[in-house]
């Protein structure tokens, strides 16, 4: 086990359905007003006839919007080199955490935000991507599992899987898939990629018992006890999923040599 095995047990009980629907929702819709945005919406405000105090207040409103089109207090050095652009992972809502912390995730936690959601630091975010896929590089492709019971992990993990020669198991993870040989559906992994410790408990507690390595996308709620690699980030809303994957996904097929790349668009769902 890595440093992050050193917490307690996995806690079911750790989120509610109401805050994890609303903490969805929330990670879900992060996209700031951009600078164009604002303009369309300061030029539709402004009509010919109206006022010169209504005009400049207008373009006052403007300025503001443009000044600061993101919440980009997320990671402590704005000078770190990052696989995409920090705007980019803001935009996804990689950084929005839950109103949930657990001991185990403090470290990859930069603030709470004024609404008590916590932000996850965007730079341990892709420190860990880069991280991951040094290690996964280093397995047989079809020997890596990707599993996702979370609707919105569920295409992008299938993606992963597709990209990168590994096997997916999405939606309700059936017992028995890594512990049982009797059973029709059953695989030996070496390394089991989750989405969430959550809700993917199934998969982790039959990858211990069966002593292969869990890499594990995690949210501030989440307990890393059986965790042996945390890649911290929003691990319920869609495009966070998306993003995360996308970038994991490039970056194992770098680390293999490979000359295929693939556009963030190929792991997004159609709503």
């Amino acid at each position: 086990m890595s440093e992050d095995n050193d917490a307690v047990e996995l806690d079911d009980d750790a989120e509610t359905e109401a805050v994890d629907a609303a903490v969805e929702e929330e990670a879900d819709t992060t996209e700031e007003p951009t600078a164009d945005a604002a303009a369309e919406g300061a030029s539709a405000d402004a009509e010919p006839e109206a006022s010169a105090d209504a005009e400049s207040e207008a373009a006052e409103e403007t300025e503001e919007e443009d000044a600061s089109p993101f919440d980009d207090d997320v990671m402590p050095d704005d000078d770190v080199d990052l696989l995409i652009p920090v705007e980019d992972y803001l935009s996804a809502g990689v950084h929005i955490g839950t109103q949930q912390k657990t001991k185990d995730m403090e470290r990859f936690i930069h603030r709470v935000r004024d609404d008590g959601l916590y932000v996850l630091d965007v730079s341990l975010t892709d420190q860990r991507i880069r991280t991951a896929a040094d290690f996964l590089a280093n397995y047989n492709p079809e020997q890596i599992l990707v599993t996702s019971s979370r609707q919105y992990g569920r295409f992008p993990a299938e993606k992963f899987a597709d990209a990168i020669g590994a096997r997916a198991r999405t939606g309700r993870f059936i017992p028995g898939t890594l512990t049982n040989p009797d059973y029709a559906g059953y695989i030996e992994p070496d390394v089991v990629v989750v989405t969430d410790p959550i809700g993917d408990a199934q998969a982790v507690k039959e990858a211990i018992t069966v002593g292969i390595p869990v890499i594990a996308m995690c949210d501030s709620n989440n307990q890393l006890s059986n965790v042996d690699l945390v890649i911290p980030t929003n691990n319920k809303g869609r495009r966070a999923l998306s993003v995360v994957y996308w970038l994991l996904a490039n970056e194992t097929l770098d680390r293999r040599g490979a000359d295929t790349v693939f556009a963030l668009e190929d792991f997004e769902d159609e709503l």
